[in-house]
Protein backbone atom coordinates (compact mmCIF):
# COMPACT_ATOMS: atom_id res chain seq x y z
CA UNK A 1 0.00 0.00 0.00
CA UNK A 2 1.37 3.34 -0.65
CA UNK A 3 2.25 5.84 1.63
CA UNK A 4 -0.08 8.41 1.33
CA UNK A 5 -2.86 5.59 1.74
CA UNK A 6 -1.17 5.76 5.45
CA UNK A 7 -1.88 9.08 5.64
CA UNK A 8 -5.20 9.81 4.81
CA UNK A 9 -6.41 6.67 6.75
CA UNK A 10 -4.70 8.28 9.90
CA UNK A 11 -6.62 11.62 9.07
CA UNK A 12 -9.82 9.88 8.24
CA UNK A 13 -9.65 8.31 11.97
CA UNK A 14 -8.65 11.89 13.80
CA UNK A 15 -11.12 13.33 11.99
CA UNK A 16 -13.82 10.76 12.91
CA UNK A 17 -12.58 11.00 16.72
CA UNK A 18 -12.42 14.44 16.44
CA UNK A 19 -16.36 14.49 15.74
CA UNK A 20 -17.36 11.72 18.04
CA UNK A 21 -15.40 14.32 20.64
CA UNK A 22 -17.52 17.41 19.68
CA UNK A 23 -20.85 15.66 19.52
CA UNK A 24 -20.81 14.21 22.75
CA UNK A 25 -19.67 17.07 24.25
CA UNK A 26 -22.32 19.21 22.40
CA UNK A 27 -24.79 16.33 23.92
CA UNK A 28 -23.34 17.29 27.46
CA UNK A 29 -23.74 20.59 27.02
CA UNK A 30 -27.11 20.59 26.39
CA UNK A 31 -27.68 18.27 29.10
CA UNK A 32 -26.39 20.41 31.56
CA UNK A 33 -28.02 23.79 30.32
CA UNK A 34 -31.64 21.61 30.53
CA UNK A 35 -30.53 21.24 34.14
CA UNK A 36 -29.71 24.38 35.03
CA UNK A 37 -33.01 25.25 33.35
CA UNK A 38 -34.93 23.12 35.66
CA UNK A 39 -32.91 24.23 38.81
CA UNK A 40 -33.81 28.09 37.87
CA UNK A 41 -37.54 27.29 37.29
CA UNK A 42 -37.77 25.36 40.92
CA UNK A 43 -35.74 27.92 42.21
CA UNK A 44 -37.98 31.05 41.29
CA UNK A 45 -41.22 28.33 42.30
CA UNK A 46 -40.19 27.48 45.67
CA UNK A 47 -38.57 31.40 46.34
CA UNK A 48 -41.78 32.65 46.23
CA UNK A 49 -43.08 30.37 49.04
CA UNK A 50 -44.62 32.17 52.31
CA UNK A 51 -42.70 31.06 55.40
CA UNK A 52 -44.61 28.60 57.38
CA UNK A 53 -45.93 29.95 60.23
CA UNK A 54 -44.84 28.74 63.83
CA UNK A 55 -47.40 26.36 64.96
CA UNK A 56 -46.98 25.48 68.85
CA UNK A 57 -49.44 24.09 70.69
CA UNK A 58 -46.75 24.82 73.90
CA UNK A 59 -45.81 28.59 74.16
CA UNK A 60 -42.42 29.29 75.62
CA UNK A 61 -42.64 30.22 79.50
CA UNK A 62 -39.72 32.00 79.38
CA UNK A 63 -37.32 33.70 76.67
CA UNK A 64 -34.38 32.13 75.69
CA UNK A 65 -30.74 33.26 77.66
CA UNK A 66 -28.29 34.99 75.44
CA UNK A 67 -25.73 33.06 73.70
CA UNK A 68 -22.55 32.90 75.71
CA UNK A 69 -24.78 32.96 78.82
CA UNK A 70 -23.51 29.75 80.02
CA UNK A 71 -19.99 30.10 80.13
CA UNK A 72 -20.22 32.63 83.23
CA UNK A 73 -23.03 30.34 84.81
CA UNK A 74 -22.12 28.07 87.49
CA UNK A 75 -22.58 24.42 86.95
CA UNK A 76 -25.91 23.99 89.35
CA UNK A 77 -27.48 26.51 87.59
CA UNK A 78 -26.61 24.97 83.85
CA UNK A 79 -27.76 21.43 85.06
CA UNK A 80 -31.30 22.80 86.67
CA UNK A 81 -31.46 24.55 83.21
CA UNK A 82 -31.11 21.41 81.30
CA UNK A 83 -33.01 18.92 83.26
CA UNK A 84 -36.00 21.61 82.93
CA UNK A 85 -35.52 21.60 79.22
CA UNK A 86 -35.43 18.04 79.39
CA UNK A 87 -38.72 17.35 81.71
CA UNK A 88 -40.45 20.34 79.34
CA UNK A 89 -39.96 18.08 76.14
CA UNK A 90 -41.03 14.98 77.15
CA UNK A 91 -43.82 16.57 78.47
CA UNK A 92 -44.14 18.31 75.35
CA UNK A 93 -43.53 14.50 73.31
CA UNK A 94 -46.02 13.18 76.00
CA UNK A 95 -49.02 15.24 75.29
CA UNK A 96 -48.32 15.64 71.16
CA UNK A 97 -48.29 11.31 71.80
CA UNK A 98 -51.86 11.67 73.89
CA UNK A 99 -53.47 14.03 71.44
CA UNK A 100 -52.16 12.02 68.45
CA UNK A 101 -53.27 8.23 69.76
CA UNK A 102 -56.93 10.17 70.98
CA UNK A 103 -57.50 11.08 66.95
CA UNK A 104 -56.44 7.76 66.25
CA UNK A 105 -58.92 5.99 68.46
CA UNK A 106 -55.83 4.17 69.83
CA UNK A 107 -55.63 2.62 73.46
CA UNK A 108 -53.86 5.02 75.69
CA UNK A 109 -50.82 4.51 78.04
CA UNK A 110 -51.27 4.15 81.45
CA UNK A 111 -47.91 5.94 81.54
CA UNK A 112 -49.04 8.28 79.53
CA UNK A 113 -52.45 9.62 80.71
CA UNK A 114 -50.50 9.60 84.54
CA UNK A 115 -52.13 6.43 85.81
CA UNK A 116 -48.93 5.58 87.70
Amino acid sequence: MPWWFWILLWIALIALSLLLHLTLGYRLYRKFMSTVHELAAAGKRFSNLSPAPETSDVEAVEPRPEPGSAIFASPEQMRHDYLTAKAFRQEVRRQRRVKRKAERGQPQSLHDIEFR
